[in-house]
């Protein structure tokens, strides 16, 4: 085995913690070690990605099953409607510079990690949906399916936020249901793609088992990190993939200029102290009605 071989199976365990813990950022991970580490080209180390990240969703999926965090309606519409926009996201990308898919790929990541940070303010009182409206469902998931066949990307990072930010699902539901949403068409988005592409089926079958280990362990810590910890370290997860691939993506002589890196390392430390000091903010403007009420004098006797 050679070292970068074996390089890319060890770091093929985090795409199964990824999808096992967050529901999400195996092909955000798979897509560039593939690319940047088993030097792939880019179209086959997308299609590999599908093959990865679908088969390691499927059998990661398990454990939050016995947990009951899937909702498995929810699930199965928003994947078959998913496969649908996937197929044709896998065919399309035939006629798209490799360049560009990557491009959309790191700007779509950034403003999905955006939304996830900010979160939403949770509404008292307000039940939370067992199921999500099917046409709603239908919608997001042909949307989400066709960014998942152009890019390669499983949709985790597209589907959580959907069913966590729009949907109102808890943020570890959401992670379990966004499992079966991602291996269904990551399998979709795959079968688009063999249509022009050829993959490695040796190094494929090494990744996946790799990443499939991996998801055993995520699946068993995600339900011992409080939701809202889980939201935002998914999107400070996903931004700085992004920035990575984006930065991929410019001129040599940039990517290599330590003042571009400087500046964009200074921009997301200022954001995220920002997120802090907003995220505190929103904690003491939650809490202040239930103080009020604790504090009020109760009734005279």
């Amino acid at each position: 085995m050679t070292a970068t071989l074996a390089l890319t199976i060890g770091l093929a365990v985090l795409i199964g913690v990824s999808l096992g813990l967050l529901g999400g950022g195996g092909s955000i991970l798979a897509v560039p070690l593939l690319v940047y580490v088993a030097d792939l080209p880019a179209k086959e180390a997308i299609a590999t990605s599908l093959l990865v990240v679908g088969a390691t969703s499927a059998v990661g999926v398990l454990p939050h099953a016995r947990a009951h965090r899937v909702r498995w309606r929810t699930g199965l519409i928003f994947g078959l409607a998913g496969m649908t926009g996937a197929y044709a996201g896998g065919r399309l990308a035939e006629f798209i510079p490799a360049g560009y898919l990557l491009t959309g790929f790191a700007v779509m990541m950034l403003a999905t990690a955006v939304a996830m940070i900010r979160g939403r303010r949770s509404a008292e009182g307000k039940p939370v949906p067992h199921e999500l409206p099917v046409f709603r469902v239908i919608i997001d998931g042909i949307v989400v399916g066709l960014v998942t066949g152009l890019v390669g990307a499983g949709g985790g990072f597209l589907v959580v936020p959907a069913l966590a930010l729009l949907g109102g699902l808890p943020m570890p539901v959401a992670v379990g249901t966004s499992l079966v949403v991602i291996a269904m068409k990551s399998f979709a988005g795959l079968a688009g793609y063999l249509s022009s592409v050829q993959i490695n089926w040796g190094l494929a079958a090494a990744v996946t088992a790799a990443a499939i280990v991996g998801s055993f362990l995520g699946g068993r810590l995600a339900g011992k990190i409080p939701p809202d910890v889980l939201r935002v370290s998914f999107g400070w997860f996903v931004v700085v993939m992004g920035v990575f691939v984006l930065g991929q993506q410019l001129p040599a002589e940039l990517r290599t200029n330590p003042l571009l890196w400087s500046g964009a390392g200074v921009a997301v430390a200022g954001a995220l102290a920002i997120t802090v000091h907003r995220g505190r903010r929103r904690t003491r403007a939650d809490r202040e009605p239930a103080d009020r009420e604790l504090a009020a004098p109760g009734p005279r006797r």
